[in-house]
């Protein structure tokens, strides 16, 4: 698939997504770069370390969060899209699920719409998505832990969000499927479908896998998120043994020279 200026061979390799969170509230690193310089600075060391596309956001979504109003995320993400746009050439991904601000980020320079609602929350942008022609992201979501069958709900929400997609017009090529790890679902839940993320292959598209010091780990290993980056690792090993197109890191090294030794075995 291409994203941006950028072909992924998503039948064959695994790809980083490096992680830029521009928020004051963000679970594992909320101020930490919220400033122009900051952010810049993190950017050039996640391209430096293999960062195969950055994933920028401005609202915190962490268990709880507090929603905030499109002018004051486009305030944040805009600035900061515009910049590594013209620092960097690697493809730049917008975290957000309203149409308003993945329009603003695309016209700053984003090619990734990464919506955690797949689609469901803002009706808008999906067709956003078919008319710029930007790739997507559709995570699975939910309100409520609420399954009768986990798997078979699963896999029925993720058909939802493609099938919103393509009603709208967007290319295969263009999408990728999140399982929504931490969204939705108990501590059980997440493991299983770390633990079986392959079963959103059998949909067609490129599986990105997001784990990255969540509470999935902290919960798993009794650890704070500053102390998640073994088991994160461990999930990206499983995550390319199961062939994931991409994982979704803050922890770019680390997680690049996991997915190298990984191949290299399955490769032997």
């Amino acid at each position: 698939m291409i994203i941006g200026n950028r072909a992924f061979d998503v039948e064959h390799e695994t790809y980083v997504m490096g992680i830029l969170n521009v928020t004051p509230d963000s679970f594992s690193d909320g101020g930490t770069f919220n400033t122009m310089d900051k952010a810049l600075r993190h950017v050039e060391e996640m391209v430096e370390e293999g960062a195969d596309i950055i994933d920028i956001g401005g609202e915190s979504t962490h268990p709880g969060y507090t929603r905030i109003g499109d002018e004051e995320e486009i305030d944040r993400i805009v600035p900061v899209i515009e910049a590594v746009s013209r620092r960097f050439d690697v493809p730049i991904s917008v975290d957000t699920y309203k149409s308003g601000v993945a329009e603003a980020a695309i016209q700053a320079g984003a090619n990734l719409i990464n919506d955690i609602w797949g689609f469901k929350a803002d009706e808008k942008m999906a067709a956003l998505a078919a008319r710029t022609g930007v790739s997507c992201c559709l995570m699975h979501n939910r309100n409520q832990a609420d399954y009768m069958d986990f798997y078979r709900d699963f896999i029925s929400d993720m058909r939802e969000c493609v099938d919103l997609a393509k009603k709208a017009g967007v290319a295969d090529d263009k999408i990728i499927l999140d399982p929504g790890v931490g969204f939705g679902k108990t501590h059980e839940h997440n493991l299983q479908i770390i633990n079986h993320v392959e079963i959103l292959k059998e949909l067609g598209y490129p599986v990105l896998l997001g784990t990255s010091r969540k509470s999935v780990i902290g919960l798993a290993l009794d650890l704070p998120s500053e102390e998640r980056l073994e088991g994160t690792l461990a999930t990206t090993v499983l995550g390319v043994w199961k062939g994931c197109g991409f994982v979704r890191v803050h922890d770019v090294k680390e997680n690049k020279r996991a997915i190298s030794m990984t191949k290299k075995i399955m490769e032997s």
